[in-house]
């Protein structure tokens, strides 16, 4: 079918009486809710649907589920925010972000972010709908998001799953649903969680080059930077010291004189000691001399928790996946979590060099898929038989000509209103939060936009947001990001 103008039209009737298993790729049901934020009564609108996906010829190839939100009580739309959230994986849907973080509604659980029973979900007092509309979107074959040919052989995987792929298609679809809903006037912002990261810097530059679309911010929450991750072994081993030290502080793993500072006190020590030694000693690899060897791995263990023998054993490049077997194996006979390590786990064996699973993710999955599940039936009235794909099947993933970081800072060049806003948990062990100031520190190296670029850090891991302290905080620093974001004068140097 060749691409017709657009029209939105409901189909509540025919999704609330028809259990199918191939969605309409043009689709939307709305709904109206109310909710307290921050103390203040707001009223808003749901609108969850399919959105078409088209090729290069403008035929009409799937459609992408979305969740639109908008303040329904706001007179001057053109001047409101309009936030398009992305999580990651690659692979991920729009779950996480939607239903724990920014949305108006988060997920039944405890202040630490651990499931309880019944599952389901609660008003979020701290959503940044107050202040800026949202819309979450599912990739494909994330959510209920689907390409219309079945047939994975025939799929053209190049067109869809792969850095570049991933960011060009969801230019266009960004410019498509900015176009439908009448948003070109309104200050734009981009999220993207963990490779939403990646997502997201890469398009800030394909929205600006392909689609003549510029933003006033780009959020990036815990990010993956593949830069980082594929850069020689030394740089990257270097960069996790920081983490080990913030985890061993939380599980009390340093000595008394360590613990009893604070955590900020530690890691800023850390930090300056993986920059300035650990870095440079890992750089000779095996021309290191024995006595600086030694010294090295001494302060490693001192910050890790682990032993300098261990550290040793290793050649003073301690791989996270051993970290998170060895911290608590001798005491506690635990395991600890890779996307947030305040989780514990427990294995067959103590021993061994990595653990059986990802405590955290299974934790988190306990409570996140009942939550959206019931969410977009019951409240929001969107019914289908289709599974929603927590993880869809995306890979292989093209991760070649990875230009994501250089996109972001050309973006930020060509358009003084972009500011970019980092925020990372410190007890995350998948994309520390020091590979995320790092990142940052590279993003600019002529230092002409530092200003333009801002740093927070949670006493949590990956989705910091689970914790109800660091919820109502870093919900906080979004609502001042934007504020400060939205123009003030002509836009020049």
């Amino acid at each position: 079918m060749k691409r017709l103008l657009f029209s939105v039209f409901i189909l509540s009737s025919f999704l609330a009486s028809a259990q199918v298993r191939q969605l309409p790729n043009d689709t939307s049901v709305i709904t109206q809710h109310k909710t307290l934020i921050k103390g203040q009564s707001v009223s808003y609108q749901a609108e969850i649907g399919m959105q078409p996906l088209w090729d290069e010829q403008e035929n009409e190839v799937g459609g992408l589920c979305y969740t639109y939100y908008t303040r329904t009580d706001v007179k001057n739309r053109e001047q409101r925010p309009l936030l398009i959230s992305f999580n990651g994986g690659p692979g991920s849907a729009s779950v996480w972000m939607h239903i724990a973080y920014t949305g108006p509604k988060i997920l039944n659980i405890d202040d630490e972010g651990y499931p309880v029973q019944p599952y389901g979900i609660k008003s979020n007092p701290y959503s940044i709908l107050d202040i800026a509309d949202i819309v979450f979107v599912n990739p494909v074959n994330t959510g209920y998001s689907r390409l219309s040919e079945k047939d994975p052989k025939k799929v053209p995987r190049d067109k869809y799953f792969g850095v570049n792929a991933d960011i060009n298609y969801l230019a266009a679809w960004v410019n498509t649903f900015v176009s439908r809903h009448n948003r070109w006037l309104s200050p734009k912002f981009l999220i993207g969680e963990s490779y939403g990261g990646t997502r997201v810097s890469g398009l800030a530059g394909a929205l600006q080059d392909q689609q003549w679309m510029y933003l006033n911010g780009v959020i990036l929450v815990s990010p993956a930077d593949y830069l980082v991750f594929e850069s020689d072994v030394p740089l990257a081993s270097a960069l996790n010291l920081p983490y080990y030290a913030a985890t061993a502080w939380h599980h009390k793993k340093l000595s008394s004189e360590l613990q009893s500072k604070s955590l900020e006190e530690v890691l800023a020590a850390a930090e300056a000691f993986a920059i300035d030694e650990l870095l440079p000693a890992l750089s000779r690899g095996a021309f290191i001399d024995d006595n600086t060897k030694a010294r090295v791995a001494s302060t490693y263990a001192k910050y890790s928790g682990l032993s300098q023998e261990e550290i040793l054993d290793y050649n003073l490049q301690v791989p996270t996946q051993y970290f998170w077997k060895a911290l608590l194996r001798k005491d506690e006979g635990l395991t600890i979590g890779r996307l947030d390590s305040r989780y514990r786990g427990l294995d067959k064996y103590r021993a061994g060099v990595k653990p059986d699973f990802n405590t955290e993710l299974s934790t988190w999955l306990h409570a996140f898929t009942p939550a959206i599940n019931h969410y977009l039936k019951n409240e929001l009235n969107f019914n289908t038989d289709l599974p929603y794909n927590m993880f869809g099947p995306v890979h292989p993933w093209d991760r070649s000509n990875n230009n994501t970081r250089e996109q972001l800072r050309k973006a930020m060049a060509q358009n003084p209103y972009l500011k970019v806003l980092y925020q990372a948990g410190y007890y995350d062990g998948a994309t520390t939060y020091f590979n995320s100031k790092y990142s940052m520190w590279q993003l600019d190296p002529s230092g002409m936009m530092k200003d333009r670029l801002s740093f927070k850090a949670y006493k949590s891991g990956h989705m910091m947001y689970l914790r109800s302290e660091d919820l109502k905080q870093a919900n906080e620093d979004l609502r001042l990001f934007i504020q400060s974001a939205l123009p003030k004068e002509a836009a020049k140097y």
